[in-house]
């Protein structure tokens, strides 16, 4: 039998990314053949690949990359298992070309690169999930697209603003503004938009416990009560009704109306995601 040596073990570690033990392994059941060990271990790829498919993956990062001057944009989460893992170089190296694949991919991005990520887990050694991906493409109209990451990759944005004159995209009050509603929602967490995409099952529950929490007054009492704790309930969901971070005073929906003035055009919060790690 061919002597595994260290230096031998170490070639074919640095040629495939597996690890140390996977790699001897291999060598020794090629009888110290690199090139069919190498075979050997990408024909395992998908074997080792599902041994760890089924374990739990909760650690990992959110990533976003804006291109086309503004005018598009991807956010990706990927998961592995520990945050050893995810702050790993070649994790990161793995996500960043996952970034870079969402921008020409249409669909899901996870079924469009399963095969490198049951290669990935054979190199790395954990499960790992693309776990959702989003893409915006501002096809008409003048505005912006923009991201913002957080707690080095646990939280990320994707906004997109609107506007109707070409020259606002330009103007650094609008670039500004544009960030905050990034850190805004990174921060606030909003479940929707406006009030009009609130499901009435979810309004319909609220009101059902806000009446029966003030059960023996008066109807007009009753009415007056819970139309403020429904108020209440939809400023603390809806990022147009949200207290705007950075000043209290105003609502999200107040700023940009502000802003408009100040810039005589006309601003839209069109869409956001918001991912989190675990969220």
């Amino acid at each position: 039998m061919a002597e595994i040596t260290a230096s031998l073990v170490k070639e074919l570690r640095e040629e495939t990314n597996v690890g140390m033990m996977e790699c001897k392994r291999a060598l020794v059941e090629t009888n110290g053949d690199k090139d069919q060990a190498i075979k050997m271990l990408r024909e395992r790829g998908v074997a080792i690949a599902g041994k760890k498919a089924g374990r739990i993956a909760e650690e990992g990062v959110v990533a976003a990359e804006v291109f086309g001057g503004g005018s598009q944009g991807v956010m990706i989460e990927v998961n592995c298992e520990t945050d050893f893992v995810a702050r790993n170089e070649t994790f990161q190296a793995f996500v960043a070309e996952l970034v870079q694949k969402a921008k020409t991919v249409d669909g899901a991005l996870a079924d469009a690169v399963q095969g490198e990520v049951v290669t990935r887990i054979a190199e790395i050694g954990e499960n790992l999930i693309v776990r959702r991906s989003v893409r915006y493409d501002i096809e008409d109209g003048n505005g912006t697209i923009a991201s913002y990451i957080h707690l080095g990759g646990k939280v990320g944005v994707l906004v997109d603003v609107g506007c109707e004159k070409s020259e606002t995209g330009d103007q650094e009050v609008f670039r500004q503004v544009v960030k905050d509603l990034t850190l805004h929602i990174a921060a606030s967490n909003p479940q929707y938009l406006s009030r009009d995409e609130v499901p009435e099952k979810m309004i319909s529950a609220e009101r059902e416990i806000y009446t029966n929490q003030v059960q023996g007054k008066p109807e007009n009492i009753i009415d007056k009560i819970v139309s403020g704790k429904l108020e209440k309930f939809y400023s603390q969901i809806c990022l147009l009704e949200q207290s705007f971070v950075k000043d209290p005073e105003q609502t999200v929906s107040e700023l940009l109306s502000a802003t408009s003035k100040e810039l005589d055009d006309t601003l839209t919060l069109c869409r956001y995601t918001r991912y989190q790690i675990g969220g």
